[in-house]
């Protein structure tokens, strides 16, 4: 089951660079001309600008440009008609926000599950801190029958952007809720009617400064929540590209060690580096994060794990 939502733990690959030989062609070419890059690339976390350019410095070549070509497949509208901008497509939003805020401690109303899911009844991929949608529509668009897809997302205009994408290719597997994962988790997937086999938590914001560290989503309210909803064999996938936030939620998880067990425990065969990281992300496609990260030469620190039986 874990496998049909998109989980790929015995073969870890990206799915996406296999799907689209035509894709897989340019990727390959956009990866040639940042190899031959001669001027540095320059970037900023809260405000992504990173770009290279081929040997004659002729060409362009941003991050942007390779997270369009990951989601080509989609084919999503940079623009909603009618919307008060019309300009959703880009979106300009915090790049972080404080969870405990007022304003965030409301819970998310339960919605009615018939009416966001064709089938209610099969197992859910929750994802915290959906982003823009892009990554959790992808899975959903690939696996129709046999999973469902739930986004929570802290800022409301990214899930409004990703509720029209959902609509615009006619999905009734996936939905996304405008909720703080912290207040609303529990009551989401208690009221599910089908079983909870995967959570993702995909470069959550850092909230770097010690005294903010209260801010970061993965708590140990949170992490019983979810360890408790999950079915024996269900899974939690994290990751970031920040080592200090991925050691936080990896400690997290290690504690309940009596509940849950790395994936490599289970599986010796699967690529770790030498401090237990995950090689290879084992989803099949990046998310937006990732892919800028891994462009500005960043490490992304990745680790899977299953409840128990």
């Amino acid at each position: 089951m874990a496998a049909s939502l998109g989980l790929h733990c015995h073969h870890f690959h990206v799915a996406a660079a296999a799907a689209n030989p035509l894709r897989k062609a340019a990727k390959q070419l956009l990866s040639s001309l940042i190899l031959k890059s001669s001027k540095p690339n320059h970037h900023h976390y809260n405000n992504i600008h990173c770009c290279c350019y081929d040997s004659v410095g002729a060409k362009e070549i941003r991050s942007p440009d390779l997270v369009a070509l990951e989601y080509a497949d989609l084919n999503l509208s940079d623009k909603i008609s009618g919307g008060k901008e019309n300009e959703w497509g880009h979106v300009r939003i915090r790049q972080h926000v404080n969870p405990l805020s007022s304003s965030f401690t409301v819970p998310a109303p339960v919605p009615d599950w018939k009416e966001v899911f064709r089938d209610p009844t099969l197992p859910l991929m929750v994802d915290i801190g959906s982003g823009s949608g892009r990554f959790l529509i992808w899975l959903a668009k690939r696996n129709p029958d046999s999973g469902n897809y739930l986004g929570l997302e802290i800022r409301q205009k990214l899930v409004k952007r990703a509720e029209f994408w959902v609509k615009e290719l006619a999905l009734t597997n996936i939905h996304f809720l405008f909720a703080n994962a912290a207040i609303s988790f529990r009551q989401l997937v208690l009221t599910y009617p089908g079983p909870l086999m995967l959570v993702s938590i995909l470069c959550p914001d850092p909230h770097f400064k010690k005294r903010h560290h209260k801010r970061r989503v993965v708590q140990k309210t949170l992490v019983d929540n979810i360890i408790g909803h999950l079915v024996p064999g269900g899974k939690v996938f994290f990751q970031s590209d920040v080592l200090d936030v991925a050691q936080h939620m990896r400690n997290q998880f290690d504690a309940e060690s009596d509940a849950v067990q790395h994936i490599d425990e289970l599986d010796p065969s699967v690529p770790c580096d030498n401090d237990g990281w995950l090689l290879d992300n084992p989803i099949g496609i990046r998310t937006e994060r990732e892919i800028h990260a891994e462009f500005e030469g960043a490490k992304i620190y990745r680790r899977l794990y299953q409840k128990r039986t």
